[in-house]
């Protein structure tokens, strides 16, 4: 399959980095798709936000927003709500981090090892995985990953008490660096620390590339 016909379907978990998708993540997973010759497809669950989160000063704003109405900011519209999602019409699956991940598309954020998922985001992992298709997460993301398909190879870069909880779910941690990637041939899942780490914007752009071009090479 060449890239050009590759479908990549990248979901989102709002608009920044406290609340919602991480937007240079997000962004750069898109563009990543986008140089490499593959196509985004981007979905959201039309959800409430947990909270709504100050970016200037970190503080709650007391506002309550959607999560796929955020995230049509990232995607400039074109976005799907995930309730939609078709297994049949993409060829993988990947999620950018940020706080919305682990606050509106799972409660990892508070909950740790006893998090759930929103069951659209597990549905749709589940169904991916079942198609034979890979699914990739970056930074906070792989938490998703390691609750819906426990045994699972991943990292969220060298931050043990995080990767101590992803461990308590099953997953087998693997600590990187800024950019690695970490693919678990078996369950076709393909993970980097991005912002989990220290990082520059332009190591989350290789991170990206490198995470994308992984997952491109599991299509096959």
């Amino acid at each position: 399959m060449s890239a050009k016909s590759v479908k990549i379907g990248v979901v989102l978990s709002g608009c920044g980095v406290y609340d919602g998708a991480e937007i240079h993540e997000s962004v750069l997973t898109l563009l990543a798709i986008s140089r490499q010759g593959a196509e985004a497809v981007c979905y959201a669950p039309n959800i409430p936000q947990h909270h709504v989160v100050n970016h200037l000063n970190g503080e709650e704003s007391g506002e309550t927003r959607n999560v796929l109405v955020e995230s049509a900011r990232i995607a400039r519209g074109k976005i799907r709500d995930l309730a939609a999602f078709d297994v049949a019409e993409v060829d993988a699956l990947v999620f950018p981090g940020g706080f919305g991940a682990a606050k509106n598309l799972s409660s990892f954020a508070f909950d740790g090892a006893g998090c759930t998922v929103h069951p659209l985001v597990a549905a749709a992992i589940n169904a991916t995985v079942a198609a034979g298709k890979p699914v990739g997460a970056l930074c906070i993301a792989p938490a998703l990953l390691a609750k819906v398909l426990g045994s699972v190879d991943l990292t969220i870069g060298q931050d043990d008490g995080t990767a101590g909880a992803l461990e308590a779910l099953g997953a087998r941690h693997i600590k990187t660096h800024a950019a690695e990637v970490v693919v678990d041939r078996e369950k076709r899942v393909v993970t980097t620390p991005c912002y989990m780490l220290d990082s520059s914007i332009a190591q989350i752009a290789d991170g990206a590339d490198n995470a994308i071009r992984a997952i491109l090479e599991l299509v096959g």
